[in-house]
């Protein structure tokens, strides 16, 4: 599964914020979705207060290809069944 087609415009912590919200409405069951929105705000607590650039940029790109791997897993889950 290919990332969301807003993946190339996120640039900036709430965008990312929403795009990851956004990923979780494509997961299978209320439970997998509650648990991932759980750990992006945690995930976005712990680095709230990170202000070097590039450290932010790095942080999008890995939370984008985390999310990628996720729904790619889900998707895979539900093929073989």
């Amino acid at each position: 599964m290919a990332p969301l087609p807003g993946a190339a415009l996120v640039h900036s912590p709430l965008q990312l914020y929403r795009y990851l919200l956004r990923c979780c409405r494509l997961l299978p069951t209320k439970s997998i979705q509650e648990h991932y929105k759980h750990a992006i705000r945690q995930n976005f607590q712990v680095h709230a207060d990170e202000d070097d650039p590039e450290r932010i940029q790095q942080i999008i790109r890995r939370a984008i290809e985390d999310a990628d791997w996720v729904l790619n897993k889900y998707a895979e889950d539900k093929g073989n069944k």
